[in-house]
């Protein structure tokens, strides 16, 4: 099975939380049938991307890193690559990549945890996020990847002060499934 057909079955499996990310869920199908290179980054309508949330569920707190590029704190993702057999593999790949926690993370079961659609710069136009969980082993340590300016971790309740909406809604949803 390709990365594409992967992203398909995942996406037509994802339930969503509420009508919005069925909605959400709509537009990423008929993106993927309108576009089947609309897995990598040189599809200028839009690529889906994968990412992480690291979550340590025994201490309350999640993993962000300040994006280098962006200067925002975020999840850990990324796009996804060829060698990336699933959508899974993709989001735990670029977890690993950024939070430096080379053993012991695994994603939450159940899937993704939300979708989040965000306009990036020209030449492309979208990012199709789809967002996953992954659970920290107790007493990892967290090592700066070239990706990122910074890497913290933030109590739950501290999110909001630092990062946008959509990194809190992942939290929340995070939180409600864990």
């Amino acid at each position: 099975m390709s990365l594409y057909e992967d992203a398909v079955l995942t996406l037509k499996g994802y339930e969503g939380g509420d009508g919005e990310q069925r909605a959400l869920r709509n537009v990423y199908l008929e993106h993927l049938a309108a576009h089947p290179d609309g897995m990598y980054k040189p599809c200028q309508a839009g690529h889906v991307t994968g990412s992480a949330l690291v979550v340590d569920p025994s201490r309350g707190r999640v993993l962000l890193t300040l994006h280098r590029k962006l200067g925002m704190w975020l999840q850990m993702g990324g796009h996804c690559e060829p060698g990336d057999a699933t959508l899974e593999a993709a989001a735990l790949r670029e977890a690993v990549e950024e939070s430096g926690i080379g053993s012991g993370l695994a994603l939450l079961p159940g899937g993704p945890v939300r979708l989040d659609r965000h306009p990036i710069p020209a030449p492309c136009n979208w990012h199709l996020d789809v967002q996953y969980a992954a659970l920290a082993p107790d007493g990892v340590e967290a090592e700066i990847s070239d990706e990122s300016l910074d890497l913290r971790w933030f109590p739950y309740a501290e999110v909001g002060a630092v990062a946008d909406a959509s990194v809190v809604r992942l939290v929340e949803a995070t939180l409600a499934r864990l």
